[in-house]
């Protein structure tokens, strides 16, 4: 099913998830729900608070679907380690239209759990390493755009409050 995700400004995308600690049918059913509305954004990656559900789960598909081996679901995912840095430019689903470049490590290891909470780990680089960086950091609250200077995020706010006010945001 594919559902509703929240925009800048939602509440739900500044509280920092519980974690899981149920690894069941209805998790499945969520991934599942997640996955599909990820893909039909279309987007690269979905954490469950874009879609109002407090918990750290979160799916990534670097291919949008063109390619099953690269699908991640991980629960509970923490950086374990990182090198390097890159900046490159960066989007979000919860800020449609809106980009900006973010400095984010060149290469990286999360670890957490997979549905069944078995353990696992992933390493990434260049554009997965920062997809993995910011759906951790949907999970703590936080948004591409406090990664910006005072100015760029002030400009982006501003934009979105002139957006809301004509009812299109």
């Amino acid at each position: 099913m594919i559902l509703p995700i929240l925009k800048y400004g939602s509440p739900e995308l500044r509280t920092v998830s519980e974690p899981v600690d149920t690894f069941d049918a209805e998790l499945e059913k969520i991934s599942k729900n997640m996955i599909e509305t990820m893909y039909s954004s279309p987007g690269i990656g979905l954490a469950a608070n874009q879609i109002g559900i407090n918990i750290r789960l979160v799916t990534i598909d670097l291919s949008v679907g063109e390619d099953p081996s690269q699908l991640i679901v991980i629960c509970n995912p923490e950086i374990a380690s990182s090198e390097g840095e890159q900046k490159n430019d960066e989007g979000c689903l919860s800020i449609p239209d809106f980009s900006d470049f973010v400095i984010r490590p060149q290469k990286l290891t999360i670890r957490g759990a997979n549905l069944k909470g078995e353990e696992v780990r992933y390493e990434g680089e260049d554009l997965l390493a920062r997809c993995f960086c910011h759906e951790i950091d949907h999970l703590n609250g936080i948004l591409f755009v406090d990664r910006l200077s005072p100015l760029k995020k002030t400009l982006i706010r501003n934009r979105i409050k002139k957006l809301a006010k004509a009812g299109e945001w």
